[in-house]
């Protein structure tokens, strides 16, 4: 049974047409269509020529967003030593060890980042069955396993997110928050849409870009042109 749409989004739907709209029209209407009692955040669902089930074809990296995302990031830190004091002074949230770790065996889940020094490796891979459906596993490809922690930190709490296709070849990115101009929102799409390029795995064949749709959190989905974001340039820094 379809679900009934709200009132709310009937009337947000009648303002996004069905076609592709450049890529700054399009962050105008998403800001235009954020009604919700709170601050939403704006999101990316791409849909790419790839099939996930084959190594060759699997995308798992990071972004760097130049305008940051707007969000407090809570990182654990899985380590030892002389690291532990390393990654509580860089501003980890929560560090620790084997205890940290039985933790999130128990349920412990009060963090957006995970991040583990090479040596704890072997202990961590235990907590694939539960950080793993979470995306939160860390990996060297996500730069989440690292012996430099404080760069690191500070990298992901400035804005730096990792991100996977999921098992439909479709990326879902928060790129910002409704509140970040059109503008700043399109720096982020964009240094978003150069990440994917640069990692386009050697295993995709054909078009790799099939769609582009961008949308407030509790906002309707509208498309973007994927030739007008490719082709817009960056501006110049002051």
């Amino acid at each position: 049974m379809a679900k009934k749409l709200s009132r709310r989004m009937r009337e947000l739907l009648e303002k996004v047409e069905d076609r592709p709209y450049e890529p700054q029209a399009a962050l105008e209407l998403l800001k235009a269509t954020a009604t919700a009692k709170f601050e939403e955040t704006a999101e990316a669902h791409i849909r790419l020529g790839i099939d996930p089930k084959y190594s060759d074809q699997q995308i798992r990296t990071t972004v760097a967003f130049p305008k940051g995302t707007g969000q407090s990031v809570r990182i654990a830190v899985i380590t030892r030593g002389e690291k532990v004091n390393e990654a509580s002074n860089a501003g980890a949230d929560v560090v620790g060890s084997e205890e940290l770790i039985q933790e999130m065996q128990n349920g412990r889940m009060d963090f957006d980042v995970v991040m583990a020094t090479p040596d704890m490796m072997p202990q961590v891979a235990k907590l694939g069955r539960v950080l793993g459906p979470k995306g939160l596993m860390p990996s060297p490809k996500g730069g989440t396993v690292t012996t430099e922690l404080d760069a690191a930190i500070q990298e992901f709490k400035a804005g730096k997110q990792e991100f996977r296709a999921d098992r439909t070849g479709i990326v879902h990115v928060r790129f910002g928050r409704v509140s970040f101009s059109a503008e700043d929102l399109l720096v982020n799409l964009k240094a978003l849409q150069e990440t994917l390029d640069r990692n386009r795995p050697s295993g995709a064949k054909g078009k790799y870009w099939r769609s582009i749709y961008v949308s407030a959190s509790m906002g309707p989905a509208i498309e973007v042109d994927i030739a007008g974001l490719r082709d817009y340039k960056l501006p110049e820094a002051a």
